[in-house]
């Protein structure tokens, strides 16, 4: 162990009065804070987020729209980039409808070695949250009107083989373990939710937060559970437009 290593170790376990004296101090710093003036700090906050939304606006417009663009097919009219740009990943296809919404703290991976290349393709009027990923193996595909909320996993392949050997080797995942993910029109997947690889979304289904699909889903349904399964039928119809 060096000499500091020791020296903050035997700070934190207080061997010494001085130790204890020091390691309180430390403590005192870290929690310091300039008093509150709240007219003050009020003014100054709203200044930070106006200051703050008016880069963001900027960022968006003249640097993450274009940057992201040049990596997709389709014109994409309605593009709206919030917080930032997505990651990208791999030999990605991307085809985007009109007013699609997609966080910039999102993945969308395409896998290595596939051909032709893994396309996602997404329709119009798409929501894609915060920390979602999108690992695509072939294609996957939503309709219009689709819903993401934040941390979704589309798991169109697992990147890694299930074979310990080939695993260790760095190998990649084989074609058997890499599958198609199609969501129909109006589709509405809660926070949480993974879906795996080989698996379609009927029209106007709701899956419940931290769910996993592992099978088809049928059209106007609430699904929920590990594995997910169908709770009930859902009444009425779905406006569009």
């Amino acid at each position: 162990m060096s000499s500091l290593a020791a020296l903050k170790r035997s700070i934190k376990a207080g061997e010494t009065p001085a130790a204890r004296a020091t390691w309180a101090a430390i403590r005192a710093l870290r929690g310091a804070r300039v008093p509150l003036v709240r007219p003050l700090h009020r003014a100054l906050y709203a200044a930070h987020r106006t200051l703050g939304g008016l880069v963001s606006q900027v960022m968006r417009a003249a640097w993450w729209t274009p940057m992201f663009l040049s990596r997709v097919e389709t014109p994409a009219p309605g593009l709206r980039l919030e917080g930032g740009m997505p990651l990208v990943l791999g030999p990605l296809r991307l085809r985007l409808g009109r007013d699609v919404r997609l966080s910039g703290a999102s993945t969308l991976s395409g896998r290595p070695g596939t051909l032709p290349a893994p396309l996602l393709e997404v329709g119009d009027n798409i929501d894609i949250g915060w920390q979602t990923t999108i690992a695509v193996g072939t294609v996957v595909r939503f309709g219009d009107n689709v819903r993401l909320a934040g941390r979704n996993f589309l798991a169109g392949y697992p990147g890694h083989p299930l074979d310990p050997v080939a695993r260790a080797a760095g190998a990649p995942c084989t074609p058997a373990q890499i599958g198609d993910i199609v969501l129909g029109d109006d589709v509405w997947l809660g926070t949480g939710v993974t879906v795996l690889g080989g698996v379609t979304i009927g029209r106007g289904t709701v899956v419940g937060a931290n769910s996993v699909v592992t099978r088809d889903l049928p059209p106007m349904v609430l699904a929920a559970g590990n594995p997910c399964r169908v709770i009930r039928a859902l009444d009425g119809t779905i406006p569009h437009g």
